[in-house]
C-alpha cells in the first residue's frame, strides 16, 4: 500500500484529504508543521509527500530541502502561492510538482497517480524511458537517433538534444525553467528563458504533430516543462 505523508496547517484541508485518500486504498500520514514532517518522514518513509509551502514554523521549501537530504522521495507541493517565484523555488529546491490552491481534489489525484505509476515501473516500462515517443516519431535515447513511423531520421542539434533527453528521462515530470537552463547551457545562465523558448519551439515543429497544439512537449507558464506520455 502507497505511504503518503500530508503535510498542511489547515484542518480542513488536512482532513479532507486523508478522507479521500484513504478511500481511495492510500495508507495517510499527516503532520500540521514543517518539524513534524520531518520527523514523521524520518520514522516512517512515506512513498509519497504532499506539502503546503505555507507552514506556521518552517517554510515548505525548507522541509524539501531537509527531505532532499536524505531521500527522492516524490513531493508534491500543494499552496495558496500562486507566484511563479515561489513555485520556481520548490521546483528547484527538490519538489516534482505543484497544485495550486484552490484545487480540485481529482486534479490532486490525477497528480498522485501519475507520480505512483512511475514509482512502480515495470522493466517494459522502463524501456520505454529509453525509446520514448512524440507523436509519431520514436527517439532512441542509447544511440541518440529519432526515427519517423515512415523511416525517416529527424536530425537535432547537440543543444535540442540536451533539452529533449532532460524532459524525455523524467516523463510526467515538471522541470523547472531554471533547471533546465542549468543543466543545458550552464550554472551562469539563470534569466535565459527566451532560450527555452526559442529551442522549444524548434523541438516542437520537428516532432510533434501539431506544434500550434503540443501534446507531449508541455508548457508549464512561469515554472517550466514536462514530458507527457
Amino acid at each position: 500500500m502507497t505511504r503518503i505523508l500530508v503535510v498542511d496547517d489547515e484542518p480542513q484541508i488536512l482532513r479532507a484529504l486523508r478522507i479521500n485518500l484513504r478511500a481511495r486504498g492510500y495508507d495517510v500520514q499527516v503532520a500540521e508543521t514543517g518539524t513534524a514532517a520531518l520527523k514523521a518522514a524520518a520514522a516512517h518513509p512515506p512513498d509519497l509527500v504532499v506539502l503546503d509551502l505555507g507552514l506556521p514554523d518552517l517554510d515548505g521549501v525548507e522541509v524539501i530541502r531537509g527531505l532532499r537530504g536524505w531521500t527522492a522521495v516524490p513531493i508534491i507541493v500543494l499552496s495558496g502561492r500562486a507566484g511563479s517565484e515561489d513555485k520556481v523555488a520548490a521546483l528547484d529546491a527538490g519538489a516534482d510538482d505543484y497544485v495550486t490552491k484552490p484545487f480540485g481534489v481529482d486534479e490532486l489525484l490525477a497528480r498522485i497517480r501519475a507520480v505512483t505509476r512511475r514509482l512502480s515501473a515495470t522493466p517494459a516500462d522502463a524501456a520505454s524511458v529509453v525509446a520514448p515517443r512524440v507523436g509519431r516519431h520514436t527517439i532512441n535515447l542509447a544511440d541518440r537517433t529519432v526515427t519517423s513511423d515512415d523511416g525517416a531520421e529527424v536530425k537535432l542539434t547537440p543543444t535540442q538534444w540536451a533539452m529533449l533527453e532532460k524532459l524525455l528521462r523524467h516523463p510526467g515530470k515538471l522541470i523547472s525553467q531554471r533547471q533546465l537552463l542549468h543543466d543545458v547551457w550552464g550554472p551562469e545562465y539563470q534569466q535565459e528563458t527566451n532560450y527555452l523558448r526559442q529551442y522549444m519551439a524548434q523541438l516542437r515543429r520537428k516532432l510533434e504533430d501539431d506544434p500550434a497544439r503540443p501534446r507531449h512537449l508541455i508548457t508549464e507558464p512561469g515554472m517550466g516543462y514536462r514530458y507527457r506520455p
